[in-house]
């Protein structure tokens, strides 16, 4: 497996949901469980079947969150040396040159991306079109409605 790229934050939030997953829903679960045996026949108890199915989840979702960190880059964007240029962390204000309107966006990591909190994805289109431009640079998009056009404003390691 190769390695996965994670903001310091990013890491530190998979490890939360992973101390989470282990400390409190698992063992949740496992009383769930419990409980749905404690009423006898398994084969028509739509409660341990939903407990069962509940932590296959969980279980999968532990070891992936494991796999992941394992394999994890961990980068602290406040530590890049870019000399302005994009690169993962970055934060970077734009220009929309077609609408006029402007945006801010984090480059980070595909668990980490949340357009409502201004963070994209690395493997994003308008991600791959930023990294290595530099501010004052035109960076183009292909956009499902056509080809847009962003003025990069400023880049920021924050």
């Amino acid at each position: 497996m190769s390695t996965i790229p994670l903001t310091k934050f990013g890491a530190e939030k998979l490890k939360l949901e992973l101390h989470r997953l282990k400390t409190v829903d698992r063992p949740n679960v496992i009383s769930a469980i419990a409980e749905a045996r404690a009423h006898g026949d398994l084969s028509e108890n739509a409660e341990y079947d939903a407990a069962k199915e509940r932590q296959g989840f969980i279980e999968g979702r532990i070891k992936e969150i494991e796999g992941k960190l394992s394999n994890a880059q961990v980068i602290d964007p406040q530590l890049l040396d870019a000399d302005g240029r994009i690169v993962f962390g970055a934060t970077v204000d734009l220009e929309d040159l077609d609408a006029g309107k402007k945006v801010r966006y984090q480059i980070v990591g595909d668990d980490e991306a949340d357009l409502k909190d201004s963070k994209i994805s690395v493997n994003s289109p308008i991600a791959r079109a930023l990294i290595g431009k530099y501010a004052g640079d035109i960076a183009e998009v292909q956009a499902p409605g056509g080809l847009r056009e962003y003025e990069i404003m400023d880049v920021r390691y924050i």
